[in-house]
């Protein structure tokens, strides 16, 4: 077997969509769910933060896994956890059960999402891989557009546990698709790193002090992304009185901003470094997060007044996550795997973090949202500043050269 660009592409966008139709698909039935489960919707939302969780620790030990035993065995191992593991839930009784089974769900699922970038760089390097990267990119814009929609349609059709029989037959379809079309990739003379230099290496990127700034960044922008994904269903369907049938709709609008922004990025960098570019997004968040708090403070909460500033919050995420990326990765270029899955491991954990303090107040209001929204926007904006802020002065005009590249490649990614 082997890969051109256009089917590794079509490949890796396949398994990565796993991750976002597990995560969005099932939110419209959030209400549904939790009434099945005899719990509270806010209750029923720890599913996510325990998804997200299960997330982070399945690409931190897959990632070293893949390079260890190969691609395939990792990938194809990871998918039949997950959907063994979407089959349970169907039958689930109790809160406890749906929990526990959501995070074995993510274990798989994270094990099988971070191979997505080994894969590439496996197969192509240079302009090659970013053409591969921007492909892939394209066809992930659909994923998370489409999962609430698909998600509601599934529960018109039945109820809730037919999205997650849907995420099973995705899962089996992956299996197939990977076990007959995809060969084994990573290099049969590649060196196996031990389990002691593999932690040596996050522990160098845990003491780079630049690039936890940017590692922080990504990952409260991720928690407050998540505080609203984890509250949107309560908040919207249930608060705000939106139907299942148009949250989708309302909800997709959310990526289709962070999609223009991830244009709008290219064009910036052109005239602007990563880090300027990064530190717009950040204030951005942060005035959103303001005029959120001044809305719900006031009562002048809707969904005609909250919904288009969190169309701008998430759309800041374009502006954010590939400068911040690429701006990482620039010190690591040695150990790239290592550090792209030591940050998806914070962000996703701080991510579920966010949905578990959103999901631990039973409020009939915005405000645990809102203020978690604030309280991360602020966080990362000092740790912005603080950890990386001579990379955001004259030296990043130094450097914007040698990134502008990677970060316009990172962002046609997002």
């Amino acid at each position: 077997m082997k890969l051109d660009a256009r089917r590794t592409a079509l490949l890796v966008a396949a398994n990565t969509a796993l991750a976002p139709f597990a995560i969005d698909a099932y939110l419209p039935a959030m209400p549904a769910l939790a009434q099945s489960v005899g719990a509270s919707v806010h209750h029923t939302e720890l599913s996510i933060s325990f998804f997200l969780l299960g997330f982070a620790l399945g690409q931190l030990t897959g990632g070293p896994l893949s390079d260890r035993f190969g691609r395939r065995p990792v990938l194809l191992s990871g998918l039949v956890i997950f959907l063994i593991a979407s089959l349970l839930i169907t039958q689930v009784n109790t809160l406890a059960e749906l929990l526990g089974l959501r995070f074995v769900q993510a274990l798989g699922g994270g094990a099988c999402v971070v191979n997505s970038a080994a894969i590439v760089r496996d197969c192509f390097s240079g302009r090659e891989a970013a053409k591969v990267m921007s492909t892939m990119a394209m066809i992930m814009m659909l994923a998370p557009l489409a999962a609430p929609a698909v998600g509601s349609g599934l529960l018109y059709l039945a109820d809730w546990w037919l999205i997650f029989v849907f995420l099973a037959v995705y899962a089996a379809f992956l299996l197939w698709l990977m076990g007959t079309r995809l060969p084994e990739t990573r290099p049969a003379d590649a060196p196996m790193a031990s389990a002691r230099q593999v932690l040596r290496n996050y522990a160098s990127v845990l003491r780079h002090r630049e690039a936890m700034g940017y590692v922080l960044s990504v990952a409260t922008t991720f928690a407050g992304m998540f505080a609203f994904i984890t509250a949107s269903p309560f908040l919207y369907i249930t608060h705000y009185g939106i139907s299942p049938a148009i949250y989708p709709v309302v909800f997709g609008a959310n990526v289709v901003v962070m999609a223009a922004s991830n244009r709008l990025n290219i064009r910036l960098l052109r005239r602007r470094s990563p880090q300027q570019n990064m530190r717009l997004g950040m204030a951005v968040q942060l005035a959103v997060a303001v005029g959120l708090i001044g809305l719900v403070a006031t009562g002048l909460d809707s969904p005609y007044t909250v919904v288009p500033l969190i169309m701008v919050f998430m759309g800041m995420v374009g502006l954010i996550t590939p400068n911040a990326m690429s701006s990482m990765l620039e010190h690591f270029s040695h150990m790239s795997a290592t550090a792209t899955a030591l940050l998806g491991s914070i962000q996703f954990t701080f991510g579920s973090l966010a949905g578990v303090i959103v999901s631990a107040f039973e409020i009939d209001s915005a405000w645990p949202m809102v203020l978690t929204m604030l309280v991360v926007s602020l966080a990362g904006n000092i740790a912005l500043r603080r950890l990386a802020g001579h990379a955001l002065g004259s030296a990043a005009a130094g450097r914007s050269g040698r990134v502008e590249a990677s970060a316009a490649a990172a962002s046609r990614e997002g």
